[in-house]
């Protein structure tokens, strides 16, 4: 889902603005060059570069250690296909190899972008992470955003939400305003921009590679070809 497309018509005309800029549907489509490896490591040997998968422009460093690799996925809550990938992803989450470790970056093109941010990093320091594909089933099924025209009304959303999820109102508060959550998402804007994103779900490896579920052909073969990045970054 490219930059601004939202889900139903709740918010108002100024937040939708926000989206328009950068309306429509589909795949990912970053500012990207094609990778230029004139040997790729043979495990890249069914994948063809500048198709199934490109580089960054500027390759960004990856925050893992060596020998690790690090794959992103880049999401938006309200984003229709990153719901649909979101199953896919959890289940490989589980089985990938030992040496990846994958950080999924909430994407901020606006203030709607921020408001999920700041819930899924409020997430991920309260330890309730299980809660990331309530989020989208609330979200996409049921049709409460989790997210309105000011903060204050999206706070009270997501903290009735997480109330309902056994999340009491003193550590909500706590959490939501916290250094920590609030470094989350001004790194997770800096790497919007850093990564050239304009479209989601992107997946990122190793700072450098990008591909999609359109690039790779099929969620299925999105995951091998992660994989397979991933193999040809191990150790360098």
């Amino acid at each position: 889902m490219k930059r601004g497309t939202v889900l139903a018509s709740v918010l108002a005309a100024a937040t939708m603005a926000a989206f328009a800029m950068n309306a429509g549907a589909g795949e990912p489509a970053p500012a990207v060059r094609p990778a230029a490896a004139p040997e790729p490591p043979a495990v890249l040997d069914r994948w063809k570069a500048g198709t199934n998968y490109t580089l960054l422009t500027t390759p960004q460093p990856p925050a893992v250690k060596r020998g690790k690799v690090e794959v992103n996925e880049v999401f938006w809550y309200g984003c229709g296909h990153c719901y649909a990938l979101d199953p896919a992803l959890e289940s490989w989450k589980v089985n990938k190899p030992a040496y990846i470790e994958f950080v999924r970056i909430p994407v901020i093109w606006g203030p709607v972008h921020v408001q999920h941010a700041r819930l899924y990093y409020t997430l991920q320091a309260l330890g309730r992470a299980d809660l990331h594909p309530k989020v989208f089933e609330t979200i996409h099924r049921q049709g409460n955003l989790l997210a309105a025209q000011t903060e204050q009304e999206a706070r009270a959303l997501q903290l009735a939400f997480l109330r309902e999820n056994g999340v009491t109102e003193k550590k909500f508060n706590e959490v939501y305003d916290s250094k920590a959550v609030t470094e989350g998402v001004e790194r997770a804007q800096s790497l919007t921009g850093r990564f050239e994103v304009a479209s989601v779900p992107l997946m990122i490896v190793q700072g450098k590679f990008v591909t999609s579920v359109s690039q790779a052909g099929s969620e299925k073969d999105l995951l091998a070809l992660i994989n397979d990045l991933a193999a040809s970054e191990k150790g360098r």
